[in-house]
């Protein structure tokens, strides 16, 4: 299955959850890998870039639908070059970007993925309240259920912001500022 060889190839990294839906779809949520860590000294070091917080829907051999949370739009071809191939034709990507300040609707290898802005948050959170789901939508589902419930309304969801390709959506950047966390 398509996930059990991301997995094997590392391309999973800091993973919640890998598991079955009860209509035999597999269920992610951690980072993905985008570009690896080089090898030094016979292991593998920390991936240079990763989705964070990834959560996706696959069947055997295609991705259904992909959602996470990108520090800079410039990554985005990185997903696109190393999973295209894997796109279901009617894929879903909905992806929160930290350096944009608008919505935008990117087109990427034949098909569209929905960037919202959003500087710092939970993208499980973020993602329902964009979806309009809320958490009695999910009551009782295991947490590879919760992903079709998702499925079922991307469906529906209607992507906001001008339709650009990477290069303009390049131009579109804000600066960010991270805040600290910690102990007060």
């Amino acid at each position: 299955m398509l996930f059990d060889t991301y997995e094997q190839s590392g391309l999973f990294f800091n993973m919640n959850f890998k598991d079955k839906t009860t209509s035999g779809l597999q269920a992610y949520r951690g980072d993905l890998v985008l570009t690896e860590g080089e090898i030094t000294a016979g292991r593998r070091m920390p991936p240079v870039a990763t989705i964070r917080q990834a959560v996706m829907l696959g069947s055997e051999d295609k991705i259904l639908f992909a959602a996470g949370f990108f520090d800079d739009v410039a990554k985005l071809p990185l997903f696109d070059e190393r999973y295209a191939k894997d796109y279901a034709p009617d894929v879903k990507l909905l992806f929160f970007v930290a350096n944009i300040a608008k919505p935008l609707v990117l087109s990427l290898s034949g098909t569209t993925a929905a960037l919202v802005p959003l500087e710092d948050g939970l993208v499980w959170n973020e993602l329902l309240d964009e979806l309009r789901l809320e958490k009695d939508d999910l009551k009782g589902q295991s947490a590879a259920d919760k992903l079709l419930t998702v499925q079922g309304a991307l469906k529906e969801y209607k992507a906001k912001g001008d339709a650009v390709g990477i290069d303009e959506a390049k131009t579109r950047t804000v600066a960010v500022k991270l805040g600290g966390r910690g102990p007060v």
